[in-house]
Formats: C-alpha cells, sequence, structure tokens
C-alpha cells in the first residue's frame, strides 16, 4: 500500500467516524447539503487525480460505477434505520446501533469490493482512492430518503435554508 493510498485510507476512516457520531444525535431534519458537497468535491478531485496519475481506462469506470451502486444500496439501507419524529412543527431524526454499524459495514463492503477487483493491473487501490466519493453519494442517498420520509410527516417544507446535518 503506497503511502498516498493509506492517506486516503486514513481521512476516509475520520470521515466516517465524524459521519457515524453526527448521525447517532438528534438532529433536524434539512436541506443542508454542506458536508455532502465537500465530500463530493474533495472525492471527485481524489479520483480523479488516480484515474490521471494510472492512466485508467474502462475497466476502472466500470469497477468505479459498482461501487457507487454499492454505496447507494448501503444509503438506502441506512435510511430505513433512522428514526424520524415531529416535535414543535419540525421534523427530527436520529440513527441508531444499527445505522452506525451499517456504516462500518459499507466501509468493509467498499475496501472488500476493492480488494476484489484490485486483481486487475491497472485498478489496484481504487477503492482508497474513491473512499470520500463513496461516502458522499452514500450519504446523499440516506439524506434524500430520510427527507423524504420526513416529508411525508410534515407536509410543510423540510429544511430551507437551515443549519444542521442528517
Amino acid at each position: 500500500m503506497s503511502s498516498q493510498s493509506l492517506l486516503y485510507l486514513v481521512i476516509g476512516v475520520a470521515v466516517l467516524g465524524l459521519l457515524i457520531y453526527r448521525q447517532l444525535r438528534v438532529r433536524l431534519v434539512r436541506g443542508n447539503q454542506r458536508i455532502v458537497l465537500i465530500l463530493v468535491v474533495v472525492g471527485l478531485i481524489e479520483t480523479v487525480q488516480y484515474l490521471q496519475k494510472l492512466h485508467a481506462g474502462s475497466a476502472a469506470v466500470v469497477a468505479l460505477v459498482g461501487s457507487l451502486i454499492l454505496a447507494a444500496v448501503f444509503g438506502v439501507a441506512r435510511a430505513a434505520t433512522v428514526k424520524i419524529w415531529l416535535q414543535d412543527g419540525q421534523a427530527w431524526a436520529k440513527g441508531n446501533l444499527l445505522t452506525a454499524a451499517l456504516w462500518i459495514v459499507a466501509l468493509a463492503a467498499h475496501l472488500g469490493y476493492d480488494y476484489l477487483i484490485g486483481q486487475h493491473k491497472d485498478i489496484g487501490n481504487l477503492g482508497d482512492a474513491t473512499v470520500l466519493l463513496y461516502l458522499a453519494v452514500s450519504l446523499a442517498v440516506q439524506r434524500v430518503i430520510v427527507s423524504a420520509r420526513a416529508q411525508r410527516l410534515n407536509p410543510a417544507p423540510v429544511g430551507g435554508m437551515g443549519r444542521g446535518p442528517i
């Protein structure tokens, strides 16, 4: 494992820790997507740098798409574990230990998928370079579903311009 791959992995695990911490707290369901946007931008930069450095071809693109589909599946699964309720006319959400466990399993699945596809000589360590993009897609899918569930509970617009994570 190269030092750059190790750095990507350490950053990914740190971000995962932050995501789990935030998901286990009671929070307003809001439309603020700042953290998703930051993760997407940084994740895309890391991914593009990796793909350009290796001059990766269609195998890397197919592997990346497969990884992002896996991220979306875990986002759907985690969204189902989030408790949503109305209080004082606002939608609130809180994840549980299953939510946290699914985050950990999602990262393990991403790295396992990387190991399996890494047998292809052109795309080794793709998972390390794409970990932030993977987490961003998974979080975005989860947020969309949680927001839709909250909207069904409370037909008033969810979020708006407020601050706060989901």
